[in-house]
């Protein structure tokens, strides 16, 4: 049986990782870092290890989502912002539309449960913590949507901003895996939306959340892609700056 995890504990651990800079010359950061690198940067497991169906994004109803790149976030998001700058690229390059999200409460009343789940460690609106992590490639027309719960669609105009668009298809990236993400893909398939979810644009605090995710999802819920898989929808096979 596997030990319980004191919530006090997963609170050090998340903040371990979501300091703004990390400070390594601690070991217990190094670890952290390491972790999150694993979950989800270059040595991610591909999207093979756990693919059950094969299918590739239509660029004519499909846009991309991109969960929660705060500043909050920016030691997790580290290894992922390269592979994460090449699918936002490729999507754009495909025509797909691209849509951020951004993870705030106006205070800690806002969402009570998730303010005590996290002992009260919660992103506020207005604070530095909550904006999104500078050059992200982000364009004056890509949608931003502020939410304040792990699933994008609800109590915000996702749906609206989808429906207006044309999309019938979401692609997934951003953090945390096993959060935001795969709570925003489970909630995209149940209201009719074919899901695709990244395995490289991904991350999380550690790779056996991060692959529980991608077993799951990938059994009941979404399609695993990673850049690689998405340049081939692209057209583009030039090289990419990221």
């Amino acid at each position: 049986m596997r030990q319980q995890i004191p919530n006090s504990e997963l609170r050090f651990r998340r903040n371990r990782l979501v300091s703004p800079q990390p400070t390594m010359d601690n070991p217990k950061s190094r670890a952290a870092a390491a972790d999150a690198a694993t979950a989800g940067g270059g040595i991610c497991p591909s999207y093979k290890k756990y693919e059950i169906r094969h299918r590739l994004p239509n660029p004519k109803i499909a846009a991309l989502l991109v969960i929660d790149m705060q500043n909050y976030f920016s030691a997790m998001a580290k290894p992922i912002f390269s592979n994460l700058l090449t699918t936002i690229r490729l999507c754009r390059a495909a025509s797909i539309p691209v849509i951020f999200t951004r993870h705030a409460h106006a205070s800690a009343s806002d969402n009570p449960i998730l303010s005590e789940w996290w002992d009260g460690d919660i992103i506020l609106d207005g604070s530095p913590a909550a904006d999104l992590i500078p050059n992200l490639d982000r364009q004056a027309t890509d949608e931003v949507i502020r939410k304040n719960t792990y699933s994008a669609f609800r109590n915000t105009r996702l749906e609206d901003c989808l429906k207006e668009k044309g999309v019938e298809e979401v692609i997934v990236t951003g953090v945390m895996t096993n959060i935001c993400c795969e709570t925003t893909a489970r909630e995209a398939f149940v209201r009719g939306y074919r899901v695709f979810f990244s395995t490289d644009a991904t991350a999380t605090v550690d790779l056996e959340l991060h692959d529980a995710t991608l077993k799951n999802l990938a059994y009941g819920f979404a399609y695993l892609v990673d850049w690689q898989r998405l340049q081939e929808i692209s057209g583009f096979h030039g090289e990419l700056i990221t």
